[in-house]
């Protein structure tokens, strides 16, 4: 990272390690000037308080009177996550009706079933990608058959995903894969209208609320977006908890010893792995002071929840770099907070819980098969998630 003036410029090193750079700007100011990886400036805030209060703020909207979704983006991105009231409510409500508690209760057998078939297939010793063999295959399948997307497309919807979130991928490649899902999702449309069944995807195209329903470019972002957000974050949480678990082995053994920890312990590694590094970025509407800062109509405003997870003032005892799955982590910001609050949150707690309590009930010892130093994270600012996660099993 370099730094201009009192705009600090963030590089590559931002996707390897963006809490240590949340750290030094929490320590400087709640909220700073900075000009993302990408090259677009914006205003990064870093404290909890802030942040939580920025979520909630009508005057940060999602779109500003003059947005245009990117061309190459124009069928997935006018989803609700993208959306300002009264847009919002109207999509948000549609797909309540098929999205609910008890949906995804019901769930319960099939990913723990899921998760079983998953961990026999894993070698009973020597050296396994748990990324690839678990943490991703988990979520995707589970989300794919709740929409009713085949599972054998799952590593299509692998590659897609990772080129949508990267910060690197090349304009072609985002325009190859945009072009590539949407014409997958238009014709997997076609088929549910004329072969409705018992998922999420049809009751999505049939849903209605007062002769209200989804126009076609809704249902195929709304697509995207269940897909995507249903997925990675639930990828990021169990990859990234499992190695904070490794490489904090006292806490490791304390859920091993005493399980009733999960439904903690998977709170507080949300809050101190933070799956999504920070929130899709907000504009202000009008002059807005935030942290002391003064941030003009227009200019964009990056809400960093990994930061606000791990800020001293919210989360003192212990240190709050520190792991502890005793700790009350309630009020964490990793799901968001506010009308955009996460839809898919009860499924992924629900997974992640079945995931961590059958992984340490399975395997006797697991331990990192490489240098934890050597591991490598996706060059993305939104999500923070490991490329690899190579391990060791035994029984």
């Amino acid at each position: 990272m370099t730094k201009t003036g009192t705009v600090e410029h963030l590089g590559a090193d931002y996707f390897q390690d963006p809490h240590s750079v949340h750290a030094r700007l929490r320590a400087q100011r709640p909220v700073s000037a900075v000009v993302m990886p990408g090259g677009w400036p914006a205003w990064l805030v870093a404290g909890y308080a802030e942040a939580r209060a920025a979520l909630a703020d009508p005057r940060l909207r999602k779109t500003t009177p003059d947005w245009q979704p990117d061309p190459m983006f124009a069928a997935l991105e006018r989803h609700m996550l993208n959306s300002d009231p009264p847009d919002h409510e109207r999509l948000r409500r549609l797909v309540n009706k098929a999205f609910t508690a008890r949906r995804v209760e019901r769930l319960r057998p099939r990913i723990t079933s899921i998760t079983a078939e998953l961990l026999d297939a894993m070698p009973t010793q020597g050296e396994v990608d748990l990324l690839a063999s678990f943490a991703f295959p988990l979520p995707i399948t589970v989300i794919c058959e709740l929409l009713g997307i085949p599972v054998a497309d799952r590593d299509d919807f692998r590659r897609w995903s990772a080129t949508t979130l990267s910060d690197t991928a090349t304009a072609e490649q985002v325009q190859a894969d945009a072009a590539a899902m949407i014409s997958y999702f238009r014709a997997l449309l076609t088929v549910k209208r004329q072969q409705p069944a018992d998922d999420l995807l049809s009751a999505l195209i049939s849903v209605r609320d007062s002769g209200d329903s989804l126009r076609e470019d809704e249902l195929l972002s709304m697509m995207f977006l269940l897909l995507v957000a249903g997925h990675e974050t639930t990828v990021n949480l169990i990859a990234s908890g499992t190695l904070a678990l490794l490489l904090n082995p006292g806490e490791l053994s304390r859920l091993r010893a005493d399980p009733s920890l999960l439904d903690g312990a998977v709170e507080e590694l949300l809050r101190s792995v933070s799956p999504v590094n920070h929130a899709t970025f907000r504009f202000a509407a009008e002059p807005v002071e935030i942290g002391g800062a003064h941030i003009s109509p227009g200019e964009v405003i990056v809400i960093a929840l990994s930061s606000a997870n791990r800020d001293p003032s919210r989360y003192a005892d212990p240190d709050p770099d520190q792991l502890d799955l005793g700790r009350d982590s309630s009020g964490h910001l990793a799901f968001g907070h506010g009308i955009h609050y996460c839809l898919g949150a009860p499924l992924a707690r629900l997974e992640a819980e079945i995931a961590f309590g059958a992984l340490l009930q399975r395997f006797g010892s697991i331990r990192l098969a490489v240098p934890a130093e050597s591991l490598r994270w996706r060059p993305s600012t939104l999500i923070h998630g490991l490329e690899a996660l190579p391990v060791r099993l035994l029984p």
